[in-house]
């Protein structure tokens, strides 16, 4: 809770500081910008939005104010594929992976997380791979444990998750998972800050038919496409929060039932159904700034802070007088960078298609 107190109070004082000069420093959306896909304007974005804290939109539908970094390497972490730059969340959601680092490797077995994606600096759709992770609040973390060594950079963007399923099924492999991986499931479960947590149909199985322990949380971990290469925590708008929209809540009951059963017959997964002939299928729009919320443009617009380390939590500077350099001054690095493309690792699938 203290650190989460001096996370807003850092950024905010970052913002009063910005605020006097953001109507100067401010990039306006040019005509051209606005009629881009929003994903191309965040995805070049390489640092957060100088404002207080604040999830906008929807999970899927959204932007970050006020992002932090979580650092590439702790006690009981270690990020992935940081040629990504998408280690950036909400302040709640980075304070909670931490703690789950830590608790997870104090009380669970398990040797230390390997983050992988939460959000780019200022949340929004991304180049690739994930239609959530827009507002700060979700964060994938791999199901392989951290080793007990320092991973190289270049291991951090070439080695792979490890599936947990047996070849070809839908069913946990019993010489890959371990009673550590159920009980950091699980643990992730309990924090009241959680929402749901995003697993495959085959790991919520094992689950319901293995845990002992205590199972009020047991309905919050949600089977879905993908997920048996690591698991996808999605916390709730933080309080107090104008303007975040939360999911429906995850339904009574600890969804060991028919719910799940339906994930072990042939409906989930066969094709979709083709289009008519006569019916061409309608060509997806990708998502342009004027279809998410007003408060994004003005997200874009934001200076950015002087340097990463300002915003990266628990970093030395991040702890100092951060605010004291405005991005009126000069000192400010740039907003927004040149698009790449990140590298390829696996991420949920949809519903096979034909």
């Amino acid at each position: 809770m203290n650190s989460r107190r001096k996370v807003h109070g850092v950024l905010c004082r970052i913002a009063v500081a910005a605020a006097i000069a953001l109507t100067a420093s401010a990039v306006p959306l040019a005509g051209a910008r606005a009629d881009r896909p929003a994903k191309e304007i965040f995805g070049a974005a390489s640092l957060p939005a100088v404002l207080p804290p604040r999830a906008i939109g929807f999970y899927s539908k959204g932007c970050l104010a006020g992002g932090v970094a979580i650092s590439t390497d702790g006690p009981h972490w270690q990020a992935m594929r940081l040629s990504r730059n998408r280690r950036w969340g909400h302040p709640d959601l980075v304070a909670l992976v931490e703690r789950l680092a830590g608790d997870a490797a104090a009380r669970d077995g398990w040797p230390g997380l390997l983050v992988g994606d939460l959000a780019q600096p200022r949340g929004g759709p991304m180049l690739s791979g994930h239609a959530s992770h827009q507002v700060g609040l979700d964060a994938d973390i791999w199901l392989t444990p951290m080793p007990n060594r320092t991973l190289s950079a270049s291991e951090r963007e070439d080695i792979s998750a490890i599936s947990m399923l047996k070849k070809d099924t839908l069913y946990v492999d019993d010489r890959i998972w371990t009673p550590a991986h159920a009980r950091v499931l699980m643990r992730a479960a309990s924090y009241p800050e959680v929402d749901r947590i995003f697993i495959h149909p085959g790991i919520k199985k094992k689950l319901c038919d293995t845990w002992t322990g205590d199972r009020s949380a047991m309905g919050k971990l949600r089977p879905y496409y993908g997920h048996h290469y690591h698991f996808h925590i999605r916390i709730k708008c933080p309080p107090g929060v104008s303007g975040c929209k939360s999911q429906a809540p995850p339904p009574q009951g600890a969804g060991c039932d028919s719910s799940l059963a339906w994930w072990f017959t042939e409906e989930p997964w066969a094709p979709a159904r083709p289009e008519k002939a006569d019916k061409p299928a309608p060509k997806k729009r990708a998502m342009r700034m004027a279809d998410l919320p007003a408060a994004c443009a003005e997200v874009v617009r934001a200076p950015a802070p002087a340097s990463e380390a300002e915003v990266t939590f628990g970093s030395a500077s991040f702890a100092g007088p951060v605010g004291a350099k405005s991005p009126a001054t000069g000192n400010a690095a740039p907003a927004f960078g040149a698009v790449t493309l990140p590298a390829r690792i696996p991420i949920p699938v949809p519903r096979p298609a034909n």
